[in-house]
């Protein structure tokens, strides 16, 4: 695994290997702002109707956006951050033993991505994943290096919990459901990924991430504050989402898209490299339990629209997600 990670060997390259060269269809090329931005919605506000009324316009045209004034303090935003930056330094081997304590996967590294075969081309990145840490059992599996790791990632998980349901909240209320309708075991199985960007020699051939949407209800990124990586894609082009300071990015996935019965968009996305600037991010995956169905909203149905999913158990979504990819959408269509 040492010499798989794209950490351990980027910095003796000058040029790209063809195994992470981007077909011509997929290629960045050079990337140019377009002068559109993402909406930001402002949690601080105290009209709750005005940030529904926003949070659900964003989620409707976009399926992102950032939030400000949110609640989670700058300090822990940057010891977040700056935990994972220390992590994805480590020597390889500490690394790999730091990530393995977990019988049963929970916790792992990994190069590309999970979904990729010997026969995809990779793309410039590392990851670290485990699940949000629940209890004193849970917390075990999780890196005890670097320092602090376990303390800072429990206080995080737990912002990031009472963030997302909040956001979940007024997402299900401007729909017309229940706003504790994905309090339950629609969302009790998040998920934390650390992405590792090592600066790139040929940023026009490569991509980080390529063009997908996310497997879970919503996604919250912490991202660097000074590097232009994230891009969203609406209209036939690229929306670049420039990073707003202390801010928070969120986009819908698609088991939202799913529950709102195709009224909110699990937008598609990429990050693209750079060549002089390594970038880590931290992805807070809201997800349901293994068992739970997902369909659209049975009160959603009741109102008088059809239903245009078919209903499917996460476990087998996910299982067909990991060998198919954003291609899942097709199928669950009725």
């Amino acid at each position: 695994m040492d010499q798989k990670l794209v950490s351990s060997w980027f910095h003796l390259h000058s040029s790209v290997p063809l195994s992470y060269v981007q077909p011509p269809e997929s290629q960045p090329g050079m990337v140019f702002p377009s002068g559109k931005k993402i909406p930001v919605v402002d949690l601080g506000l105290h009209d709750r109707h005005e940030i529904l009324k926003h949070i659900l316009k964003a989620s409707e045209d976009y399926g992102f956006f950032q939030v400000i004034n949110h609640g989670v303090s700058k300090e822990l935003m940057d010891e977040t951050l700056n935990i994972f930056k220390e992590f994805h330094a480590m020597p390889a081997e500490e690394k790999i033993r730091e990530s393995s304590r977990d019988p049963n996967g929970g916790c792992r590294l990994y190069t590309s991505r999970e979904i990729n075969s010997k026969d995809t081309v990779q793309f410039w990145r590392d990851t670290l994943r485990h699940l949000c840490p629940s209890s004193e059992d849970s917390m075990q599996f999780l890196p005890q290096k670097p320092a602090k790791y376990r303390e800072i990632v429990a206080k995080y998980t737990q912002e990031m919990r009472r963030m997302g349901l909040k956001i979940l909240e007024l997402l299900c209320e401007g729909l017309g459901l229940d706003p504790k309708y994905c309090c339950g075991g629609l969302s009790e199985s998040p998920l934390l990924l650390a992405h590792h960007y090592p600066p790139c020699p040929e940023p026009s051939l490569t991509l980080g991430a390529p063009k997908h949407r996310d497997p879970n209800l919503v996604t919250i990124l912490l991202q660097e504050k000074d590097i232009n990586a994230l891009q969203v894609f609406k209209d036939g082009e690229w929306i670049v989402v420039e990073p707003i300071p202390y801010a928070f990015v969120v986009n819908i996935g698609l088991m939202l898209q799913v529950i709102s019965n195709g009224r909110l968009i699990g937008a598609e996305h990429r990050v693209v490299t750079n060549s002089e600037f390594a970038r880590t991010t931290v992805a807070y995956f809201i997800r349901p339990t293994s068992k739970q169905i997902i369909e659209p909203a049975k009160c959603l149905i009741s109102s008088g629209a059809q239903p245009i999913y078919r209903s499917i158990a996460f476990e087998e979504f996910l299982k067909n997600f990991m060998i198919k990819g954003t291609d899942i959408e097709r199928e669950l269509l009725l």
